[in-house]
């Protein structure tokens, strides 16, 4: 996509979820003239609600359907005559990677081949068979920091040619899919770019996930379950800000190319789970109406949330660190995240605070 005019047509995968949501949000609300299809099959992750704020769009559509089924995809270009694709469609939370890596073969690898044989199909095959040229495309991969393994403690941060080197079924398919969505510009000539990000936190984040299973189990005065010594370290970033890195990616980036996203904001576990419980016994001393509207709440109603830390027995194979070198983004593409952590951990848990029946749902 050239970078006077953003992408026109969209199919967004994934886009119930967490940060395909949000990219939604982003992107009608900054090109409320371009068409977003979004495709999601409404797993576990993907939540219709979380899309609420853009289904009056008139040119935003959802359909429910599975990223594998080729068919659908191919008809989806087609019919709304689409230029790109933002794949974050993945099964993605390690625990259960390791429970049950069947899903994450099934969805992050062989899902990410049917989107490529698609876009292939449609954008390259069926021009040329026209004796048309190729359509002007994108197809734009949602990747992961994991993918290239773990840190020691004063190893420099990832940058874009670290080795990939993963270590849970989850971040192996989300390599391999990286590999695959490469191979179809090296081999077929298909337009892509692939981006790999640090830790997201912000709205719409399944309650399973560290920031809001915290929040939400404060609320529930349920344990805070924290994995071994909880000093494993994270490059945490606002998920508005990866949207915005994303969008400079389709509009700057180059074609082929991959680029690191990252919040430039290394925390460990521990003190993550001790800030949110902070700003929860905070938000529980100003506002006198949270102990009515949670009565569940009381240890945050008496500003002793900490007092719910457990520590439990570490999951195999957990990484130590991940740290992202987003230079390469800044210096080619201009990138640089606008939310600092303290204002944006802040919108994070008035936003959960805010939105009980979005979360309470989906915890039963």
């Amino acid at each position: 996509m050239s970078s006077d005019k953003a992408p026109a047509k969209l199919l967004v995968t994934g886009g119930a979820g967490f940060i395909g949501a949000n990219f939604v949000h982003y992107w009608l609300a900054n090109y409320p003239q371009d068409t977003v299809v979004v495709l999601d099959a409404l797993t576990y992750a993907g939540n219709r609600a979380s899309l609420s704020l853009v289904e009056g769009h008139p040119d935003f559509t959802f359909v429910q359907g599975d990223i594998c089924d080729t068919d659908l995809v191919e008809q989806l270009l087609v019919q709304h005559k689409l230029d790109t694709i933002v794949h974050f469609a993945a099964e993605s939370h390690v625990d259960r990677s390791i429970t049950g890596p069947d899903a994450f073969i099934e969805t992050n690898i062989i899902g990410t081949y049917s989107l490529l044989k698609a876009a292939k199909k449609v954008w390259l095959d069926m021009p040329a068979a026209d004796g048309l040229g190729p359509i002007q495309h994108r197809f734009h991969h949602v990747s992961t920091d994991e993918v290239y393994g773990t840190l020691e403690p004063n190893d420099p941060p990832f940058s874009e040619t670290t080795a990939y080197a993963p270590n849970s079924p989850y971040s192996a398919s989300k390599a391999a899919s990286d590999h695959l969505v490469r191979s179809y510009h090296h081999t077929y000539g298909l337009e892509v770019t692939t981006s790999n990000c640090s830790n997201n936190y912000g709205p719409y984040h399944f309650p399973e996930k560290l920031i809001p299973l915290i929040i939400t189990n404060i609320l529930r005065n349920k344990p805070l379950p924290v994995y071994g010594d909880g000093k494993q370290v994270r490059d945490w970033l606002y998920v508005e800000d990866h949207a915005r890195g994303i969008d400079l990616v389709l509009r700057e980036g180059k074609i082929g190319e991959n680029y690191n996203i990252g919040g430039h904001n290394e925390w460990k576990n521990i003190d993550i789970v001790y800030l949110v419980c902070k700003l929860m016994d905070e938000a529980f001393a100003r506002n006198d109406e949270l102990a009515k509207i949670y009565p569940e709440a009381v240890l945050a109603a008496e500003g002793q949330c900490a007092s719910l830390i457990e520590f439990v027995t570490d999951r195999p194979g957990h990484d130590r660190r991940y740290a992202i070198d987003a230079a390469k983004s800044q210096q080619e593409l201009g990138y640089k995240p606008e939310e600092s952590f303290e204002t944006g951990i802040r919108k994070t848990v008035n936003w959960y605070l805010g939105n009980e029946s979005w979360w309470r749902e989906l915890l039963g």
